[in-house]
């Protein structure tokens, strides 16, 4: 049985033992079939691995002359919400920003390096990022559609954070666990973290085991029937 007394403790037995794959097959068993991000919503660099609770940011489109004509404040300001809700980034979080149209970057270097600075443990956007050379130059961990370097500036503004969002299929609140690697990005929610966790470690040990055995030579069939893995 593993156990962990802290979120810092949690990681780091992620970091060393957890993939997507595996916990999104866990959740699969739980009944839990839609907490996977989009699979256009990609690293940008194939071995970046990403764990933190998500530090919810809702995003929506504006024409380019919003501050001049909206009668609300908050679009009246520059980027809307957005500065106020990176400097409210706490250690271990992770910005994850939905709700606009995926035509533009959301995440850039200037971003990434007040994140850093915050303790944040990564971004994902529901649309792209830019200033790509500098945000792996930080070696700070972005997820998102790919590279482009539209701005947002007159394209879209944070309008909340902290709140419920949609990306995709998957209803994200504040708080919940974020695991990301080459193979996705996949949400866990809060409320069933610790059987998630808990499952996903013996699993993914008994398929180290499996593992071994079909390289020793055992059939795929004879190794599913003993250990119901594959």
């Amino acid at each position: 049985m593993v156990e962990w007394a802290n979120d810092e403790e949690l990681f780091e037995l992620i970091r060393k033992e957890l993939f997507t794959a595996v916990i999104g097959d866990v959740m699969d068993k739980m009944g839990l079939f839609h907490q996977f991000l989009p699979p256009s919503i990609r690293p940008l660099k194939s071995d970046l691995f990403l764990i933190g609770r998500a530090m919810t940011v809702l995003e929506a489109d504006v024409c380019g002359n919003a501050e001049q004509q909206s009668k609300n404040p908050v679009l009246a300001k520059s980027f809307g919400f957005m500065l106020e809700a990176l400097d409210d980034l706490r250690p271990g979080e992770v910005y994850i920003c939905s709700g606009s149209s995926p035509d533009y970057a959301l995440w850039g270097e200037i971003m990434s390096a007040r994140a850093k600075t915050l303790g944040a443990h990564g971004a994902i956007v529901n649309g792209y990022s830019r200033d790509t050379v500098g945000i792996l130059a930080l070696e700070f961990p972005c997820f998102s559609m790919g590279c482009y370097a539209q701005d947002q500036a007159p394209r879209g503004k944070v309008i909340d954070w902290r709140v419920p969002i949609h990306f995709g299929n998957v209803l994200i609140k504040d708080g919940d666990m974020l695991i990301g690697d080459i193979d996705g990005v996949c949400v866990v929610p809060r409320e069933h973290e610790q059987e998630v966790f808990a499952r996903a470690f013996e699993k993914a040990r008994a398929e180290k085991v499996v593992l071994n055995k079909v390289m020793e030579g055992m059939g795929a069939k004879e190794a599913f029937e003993k250990y119901g893995i594959m």
